[in-house]
């Protein structure tokens, strides 16, 4: 089984996150912020990663230290489950449709973080929460989880649905990228000897 548990603990959040790659897309996620747990819970369950996570921050401030940090620990959490990374595809990809948005990921767990962010949210909120937020997720998750990831909108002018299509579209590619692939016969899928 391929699998983490992480603690991160600072003087502005106390963040718990257990992982399993080759789950079910089974959820438990309580972070204190209602909307991020919902995208919490996509990402999850489009990527079939089976996630628990447990968060306290300083929201009394505002949401950023809690969003970002778990973004962190999910990275820290998923470069542990991964091991070695031989045999899984490495690359994935998905172009995701919801109503009027519509997202395109491409990720590669390549051990060189690069984030290409090319959305734009028509709104500043969505519900109490911070649209700005979810770059910063996933700025912290390409970070610390060593992923190149290139996330464009293509269309959309509902903020909420944007969002979940960004976290579905990610989870995909994500999914299609932990896989083990059977013709790799456990070979690292690198010509450089390591990843």
């Amino acid at each position: 089984m391929r699998t983490a548990q992480l603690d991160r603990s600072t003087s502005e959040t106390k963040i718990s996150v257990t992982l399993n790659l080759d789950g079910t897309g089974v959820y438990d996620n309580q972070t204190g912020i209602g909307f991020f747990d919902h995208m919490l819970d996509q990402l999850s369950r489009h990527s079939l990663i089976d996630m628990t996570i447990r968060a306290e921050g300083d929201t009394h401030i505002d949401d950023h230290h809690t969003v970002e940090d778990t973004g962190i620990a999910i990275g820290q959490a998923l470069v542990a489950a991964l091991g070695d990374k031989k045999g899984i595809a490495r690359y994935g990809s998905c172009n995701l449709p919801m109503d009027d948005a519509q997202i395109a990921c491409a990720l590669d767990l390549s051990a060189r973080p690069y984030l290409i962010w090319n959305v734009d949210f028509p709104s500043a909120k969505i519900g109490g929460f911070d649209s700005e937020l979810v770059r910063e997720f996933f700025q912290a998750l390409s970070t610390h989880g060593g992923i190149t990831l290139h996330i464009d909108q293509l269309h959309g002018i509902n903020s909420h649905h944007i969002a979940e299509a960004a976290f579905k579209a990610v989870a995909r590619a994500l999914r299609m990228a932990v896989a083990p692939d059977a013709r790799l016969d456990g070979a690292l899928p690198s010509t450089k000897g390591a990843l």
